[in-house]
C-alpha cells in the first residue's frame, strides 16, 4: 500500500495564502505550527507538511476504507531524519523529495525509498492531466509486469480509492496531480 501527494509550489503560492488568519490553526497542530515558525523557509515547510498529511491520508484510507477531512489530526513528526505521520493508532513513514518547483511525499507502512514517478504536464486541463497520468502509469506497469497496456483496468472503490487490475491481480496505487506536475506510485 502507498499514498502520495505532490504540490506545485508556484500553483500553491498562486492559489492559497497560507498566511491568512486561522489557516495554520485549521490544518496544523501546535507542534507543527512551531516547526513552521522556526523553519528557514516557512512557505516550503507549510506545503511539505501538507503534502505529508495528504500522502498519509491516502495510505490510511487504503487500509481503512472511508472518507473524511481531518488534516489537523494527522500529525507530522520527525525522529532524527525520519519523518512519520500519526493518526490515532495509525502510523506511517514518509519519503519526501523537494525541488524549487515541487514537493512530493510518499507514505508507506514501513521505511522505504521513494518510488513515486514524476509526470510533467503540458496541458492545464484536469481531465487531460488525469489521462496522461493514467497512461504513464499503464506504460510503467506494462514494462514492470511484462503485460499489454490494454489489459490494465483502472478501478475506484466507493470511497474513491484507486486500484489497477490486470490478469487476476489487483494492485494498490496512488495518483496525485497539482498544477504542472503529477506523480504515481504502486
Amino acid at each position: 500500500m502507498v499514498g502520495n501527494d505532490i504540490v506545485d509550489i508556484a500553483q500553491a503560492q498562486k492559489d492559497s495564502n497560507w498566511q491568512r488568519p486561522r489557516f495554520l490553526d485549521k490544518l496544523f497542530t501546535e507542534k507543527e505550527q512551531e516547526f513552521i515558525k522556526n523553519s528557514g523557509d516557512k512557505t516550503i515547510t507549510v506545503w511539505q507538511l501538507w503534502s505529508m498529511k495528504e500522502a498519509a491520508y491516502k495510505l490510511y484510507v487504503q487500509k481503512h476504507p472511508s472518507r473524511f477531512y481531518a488534516p489537523k489530526q494527522f500529525e507530522c513528526v520527525a525522529h532524527a531524519s525520519i519523518w512519520k505521520v500519526n493518526y490515532k493508532e495509525f502510523s506511517c513513514y514518509l519519503s519526501i523529495k523537494k525541488t524549487t518547483d515541487y514537493i512530493v511525499s510518499e507514505a508507506r507502512l514501513i521505511p522505504h525509498k521513494m518510488t513515486s514517478e514524476l509526470v510533467v504536464f503540458k496541458d492545464e486541463n484536469l481531465k487531460s492531466q488525469r489521462q496522461v497520468l493514467r497512461d504513464k502509469l499503464s506504460e510503467r506497469i506494462s514494462k514492470s509486469d511484462n503485460i499489454w497496456t490494454n489489459t490494465i483496468e483502472f478501478q475506484k472503490s466507493e470511497f474513491g480509492i484507486p486500484t489497477v487490475k490486470f490478469d487476476s491481480k489487483i494492485m494498490n496505487l496512488s495518483l496525485t496531480h497539482h498544477g504542472r506536475f503529477g506523480a504515481f506510485a504502486f
